[in-house]
């Protein structure tokens, strides 16, 4: 039976075979008894690399973060975390920049707050598609890589096109529709991708149609 440790875009947890490429956490949410009882436990969420020198983890052990796993890292970031600044140096670094822009280069504290006010609506357990904070733009503003709604189903944008959300991979390209559109990537992830940030995507995605940093 899988853990109930994949990630959709929505941020909510699910038992699902498919392992994704990537893990991370947002704090420890089993109990002593081993069981799920929390969607997320304090304000630092990240994105890890699933293998790191010879470090093994559990999957469940109480009182130390419980990973997480990601289709990949667009998925993640529209869940509302970041890349880690430790076992992923390098990306913590392009994409704390790519925020900054032309401004001040903010800490790990300040994109912790950042994505917090971004992510979610006050409320409580472990469905919390619901609580999600979505947000309305033009999909030609919006930059490759970022995750939108459209029907209630999470799609991928990839320049004037779409693909659907499935724990497997990405759906084929549709062409993308010409209203507005709520945008489920939270804005400082989005500003991150426009700012040129490159996230790592499941090879269904092919190549994202790039555009210039703004």
């Amino acid at each position: 039976m899988p853990h109930r440790n994949r990630v959709d875009p929505f941020g909510d947890l699910h038992a699902v075979p498919a392992r994704g490429m990537f893990t991370g956490n947002r704090g420890c949410l089993v109990d002593e008894n081993h069981e799920l009882v929390r969607h997320h436990r304090g304000d630092l969420w990240i994105t890890c690399v699933l293998e790191y020198e010879d470090w093994r983890h559990p999957l469940d052990e109480p009182g130390i973060w419980t990973p997480l796993f990601f289709l990949d890292e667009a998925v993640a970031l529209a869940a509302g975390h970041r890349p880690c600044g430790f076992c992923r140096r390098p990306e913590y670094l392009q994409y704390q920049k790519a925020v900054a822009g032309s401004g001040p280069v903010p800490s790990a504290i300040d994109l912790n707050r950042m994505l917090a006010r971004e992510r979610l609506r006050r409320g409580r357990g472990l469905e919390r598609g619901s609580d999600r904070i979505l947000w309305e733009a033009e999909l030609s503003d919006l930059p490759s890589g970022t995750l939108i709604v459209i029907d209630g189903q999470a799609h991928l944008v990839n320049g004037d096109t779409v693909a659907s959300f499935g724990f497997d991979g990405w759906g084929e390209s549709t062409p993308g529709p010409t209203r507005r559109v709520d945008v489920l990537t939270p804005p400082t992830s989005v500003g991150a991708l426009q700012n040129g940030y490159q996230p790592v995507l499941h090879e269904s995605a092919g190549r994202l149609k790039s555009k210039e940093p703004g």
